[in-house]
């Protein structure tokens, strides 16, 4: 069973960084990796699109991260990141990684999985 794991959340100050990693596991199951997502989701509302970057490396970002947030993504280890700089507290939220795999158990199948989240929480 392929499951996407997800690391780097945490508690900071307001105006620090930090930086946000996921991968799938078992790697030796992934046999392709499309495109590759987060999201997050603040409670009361509904899970919202941060950032995502293509099978191609095309880059597209919620207006709301524009300039602060950078996504990227290490083909050779199939894993997304998410580089976040000057946080505000209005970015506290649950991110939530997501990725369009082909595995070993239905190689001629792109699959959406999902992360369980990871918590971040930007203190003012």
């Amino acid at each position: 069973q392929v499951q996407l794991v997800e690391s780097g959340g945490g508690l900071v100050e307001a105006g620090q960084s930090l930086t946000l990693a996921c991968a799938p596991s078992p790697s030796e199951m992934i046999l392709g990796v499309d495109d590759m997502f987060w999201y997050r989701r603040t409670p009361g509302t509904r899970r919202e699109l941060v950032a995502s970057i293509s099978n191609t490396g095309s880059l597209k970002y919620a207006d709301f991260v524009k300039g602060r947030f950078t996504i990227s993504r290490d083909n050779s280890k199939n894993t997304v990141y998410l580089q976040m700089d000057s946080l505000t507290p209005d970015d506290t939220a649950v991110y939530i990684c997501h990725m369009e795999l082909r595995t070993s158990r239905i190689p001629a199948l792109t699959v959406d999985y999902w992360g369980q989240g990871t918590q971040v929480t930007v203190s003012s």
